[in-house]
């Protein structure tokens, strides 16, 4: 049987058809990824296929390590062909490792070649895939339209002046591009000198001087209020649990002074104060109809003496094992009780967690509208087939799967498309099997809704997002 052929992953006729009926003609709608806004503002030209394929990525710099391939190679300063070698040298390593499909998929999709990446090949396929990304349509933009990708949701820090996603709007190029809230580092007050580094930034993003709590949490409101300005309809949270207590105000204020003046904070403190600003964000997402998406169970940077060399970003997170149900229930309670709860989208990295956040988000269904309270795509470490059939298994055991909003790529990385593909093929198959061992109609009108919705159209009604980006920006913008 031929390698990544048309029915890679479709293992029989009905899963098939499904996929090329109903799942492959669907555009993209990639509503949570790490794209960098200013390479879509300045339609970046990548030099090579190091620079495009090999920068940031965790995945295939894991993968090297393993394989016994020196820092200078991933992160360090080794000439782009140099690095690209090394990882053609690994990828032969790769068996079974979703990083074996990925690359020879990535480069099938993207340059239409076939051969196998290995060191004898590395040569050969780096002048063909360097040829090709000189050309227009391999721009960032050209990228975006070559796979159809209708919308992209990049993920923002709240002090950016979204100065990139504006020049986007404006050239309303085809593709929408809006970003997301992601106020993480409001909640990193256990490390004074860059929190106070990044409260600065806050105040001058706001225009307002922060004396005290009070004005902090207004000038995040400020913030919060300037991304809806400019088309943001998600915030997003990466925690390792929820913090599912209260806060009180007096408290709260304590030990933000306490960090303000340079003083360490206890993990007992940080909790509270993150307990205490995330009931804000819930509150604020739920006014305006955002969608808040949790991102729960990452253990940061387990490697101490690493993260001092590279730093954070570099490859070195891995699953964690947090009590979560208990603690997303109750944040999701508070919220509830208060008439606050907005939509939302909760992701596990830790596969052990994958029923009971399927089962904590059944019980705050509202019945208000068709899937508030999402269990989100496969995530991270489970972003391969393996993972994307537990969170599909979970959520059809416990949910409805009818209402999921699909696939998200959580790519910094432009070659990162073809993930929707994968995801799709299989969720095709898990559908295709069931059908041809009759435990589900062999109705296609009913299934090719199912991969369609899935696919696409589920996400593009849940999140409400504007219809141009260009209209969001074209109002003047707050005075600062």
């Amino acid at each position: 049987m031929k390698f990544i052929g048309e029915n890679f992953l479709l293992r029989n006729r009905t899963a098939q058809r499904l996929y090329r009926r109903f799942a492959d003609p669907e555009p993209i709608l990639d509503f949570h990824c790490h794209l960098s806004p200013k390479d879509i503002a300045e339609n970046r030209q990548f030099a090579n296929l190091a620079e495009i394929w090999l920068e940031g990525d965790h995945y295939k710099w894991r993968a090297m390590r393993a394989n016994g391939i020196a820092e200078e190679f991933c992160t360090g300063a080794a000439a782009p062909y140099d690095k690209f070698r090394a990882w053609a040298a690994t990828v032969p390593q790769t068996l079974r490792n979703p990083l074996f499909h990925w690359t020879h998929l990535e480069l099938q999709r993207y340059f239409s070649l076939k051969e196998l990446l290995n060191e004898k090949s590395a040569a050969r396929i780096w002048k063909k895939s360097n040829e090709l990304l000189g050309r227009p349509d391999f721009s960032a933009r050209g990228l975006l339209k070559k796979f159809n990708v209708t919308t992209v949701c990049t993920t923002d820090d709240p002090v950016d002046d979204l100065a990139h996603h504006e020049k986007i709007a404006a050239d309303d190029f085809g593709t929408r591009v809006y970003p997301t809230f992601r106020p993480d580092k409001a909640l990193a007050l256990h490390e004074p000198a860059p929190f106070n580094a990044w409260v600065g930034r806050v105040e001058q993003a706001a225009g307002m001087d922060i004396g005290n709590l009070e004005n902090f949490v207004s000038a995040l409101r400020k913030r919060h209020d300037y991304f809806h300005a400019h088309g943001c309809r998600l915030s997003d949270h990466g925690l390792n649990e929820c913090p599912g207590s209260t806060c009180p105000d007096r408290k709260a204020a304590v030990i933000f002074s306490k960090a303000r003046r340079g003083k360490g904070v206890s993990p007992e403190e940080r909790a509270s104060f993150a307990a205490f600003l995330m009931l804000h964000f819930g509150r604020w997402d739920a006014e305006k109809g955002w969608v808040k998406q949790l991102h729960l169970g990452a253990l940061r940077n387990p490697n101490t003496r690493r993260l001092a060399q590279l730093g954070p970003d570099t490859g070195l997170d891995c699953i964690g094992d947090f009590p979560q149900a208990q603690a997303l229930a109750r944040y999701l309670d508070l919220l509830e009780r208060e008439g606050s709860l907005p939509k939302m989208i909760v992701y596990n990295n830790n596969p052990v967690d994958s029923y009971a956040f399927a089962a904590v988000l059944g019980s705050f269904q509202d019945g208000a509208m068709v899937g508030k309270m999402q269990f989100g795509a496969a995530w991270w470490f489970l972003d391969q087939q393996d993972g994307i059939q537990w969170q599909l298994n979970a959520l059809s055991n416990l949910g409805l799967l009818s209402r999921f909003v699909g696939m998200v790529t959580d790519s910094r990385s432009f070659m990162s498309f073809p993930r929707h593909e994968y995801f799709r093929r299989v969720l095709c198959n898990l559908i295709g099997e069931e059908v041809e061992r009759g435990e589900l109609p062999h109705d296609e009108a009913l299934l090719g809704t199912l991969i369609r919705n899935i696919s696409y159209h589920n996400a593009r009604a849940f999140l409400s997002l504007p219809e141009s980006a260009r209209k969001q920006t074209a109002a003047r913008r707050p005075s600062l």
